[in-house]
């Protein structure tokens, strides 16, 4: 009878475990703007958001990373660049760091998926903007 309800608990534990660990991030995501489309894959030991490809039409020569606080980097093509790094699990969700090119800013990022929606909030200090991404097919 011990060994029974020890395994009932075992086995309601780890079905609790699992339902608290957060929706699959990985893949392509279609920005809220419908602008770009943003790839999430394995990158070191977390996940990384870089930008796939533009939908709308770039300058010439590419969009460039023209308002990064450092100068080093201003010329850099856009396509390419990490917008999230270091993404792992964080309760139901996925925390890390991220970039605004359009802004040139870093901020903490806090990302939760329901179905084919991403929620991504981004905060400096006491400030936050959320946006949605939906899974691009």
């Amino acid at each position: 009878m011990r060994f029974t309800l020890a395994a009932i608990a075992a086995a309601l534990f780890a079905t609790g475990t699992a339902a608290a660990a957060p929706s699959p991030l990985a893949g392509r995501w279609l920005t809220d703007d419908g602008k770009a489309v943003m790839e999430i894959a394995p990158c070191g030991a977390a996940l990384c958001a870089r930008i796939d490809r533009f939908l709308v039409a770039e300058p010439a020569g590419g969009a460039r990373d023209t308002k990064n606080p450092d100068k080093a980097l201003r010329t850099r093509k856009l396509v390419g660049i990490n917008i999230l790094t270091g993404l792992k699990p964080d309760g139901s969700g996925w925390a890390g760091k991220g970039y605004s090119p359009e802004e040139g800013r870093h901020f903490n990022a806090a990302v939760t998926v329901t179905g084919n929606k991403l929620k991504l909030q981004g905060c400096v200090a006491i400030f936050c903007r959320t946006v949605g991404w939906t899974r691009a097919k």
